[in-house]
């Protein structure tokens, strides 16, 4: 191959492809497909009518912080194992840290579960939200080792470990897809 030919494959140095461990990208990548596939199968059966009809979706705040969160897992995954320092990368980033701030900040709202008071799940809200700044910070500053460091911490332990506890219960993710 002719060397300006090879010289438009290659990545720019910034970009960084995937910068995972292999360890880190399967832990991704089953992690955040399997809740994006129980995402999936909960929403088809609350879309065909299979579910009970769950109280929670009766609160704004439930609401809001569901149709925020259901689309940050996805987004996030993609976001995780795909090309790193492009502009549709840091598009998709501004996003991501959009609805991952918004469904924390929903989450604050939530307390019919728990007789109007916080519950353990929400111990969450503040690693969201500080994740999410130092996400934000650590990119702005070009420290991109941290960025990526913060986003593995922020996608695992305030969107996939909370997500567990969504499907547990009698919880609005769980009755839609166990119930």
């Amino acid at each position: 191959m002719h060397a300006a030919t090879t010289a438009a494959f290659r990545r720019p140095p910034h970009a960084g492809g995937f910068d995972l461990s292999p360890t880190w990208r399967a832990l991704i990548a089953v992690s955040g497909g399997a809740m994006t596939l129980a995402i999936a199968i909960a929403l088809a059966r609350w879309g065909l009518g299979l579910t009970i009809d769950h109280s929670s979706t009766r609160h704004l705040a439930v609401i809001v912080h569901v149709a925020t969160v259901i689309p940050a897992v996805p987004l996030g995954l993609y976001l995780m194992l795909t090309r790193k320092g492009g502009a549709r990368h840091k598009l998709f980033g501004r996003i991501w840290i959009a609805l991952m701030v918004t469904t924390a900040l929903a989450a604050i709202f939530i307390r019919h579960i728990n007789d109007g008071q916080f519950s353990f799940i929400h111990l969450f809200v503040p690693l969201a939200l500080i994740g999410a700044w130092q996400t934000v910070t650590s990119a702005r500053r070009g420290q991109l080792r941290k960025h990526r460091n913060h986003l593995l911490n922020l996608y695992l332990g305030a969107l996939i470990i909370p997500g567990i506890f969504a499907f547990s219960g009698n919880r609005l993710m769980g009755a839609w897809l166990f119930g």
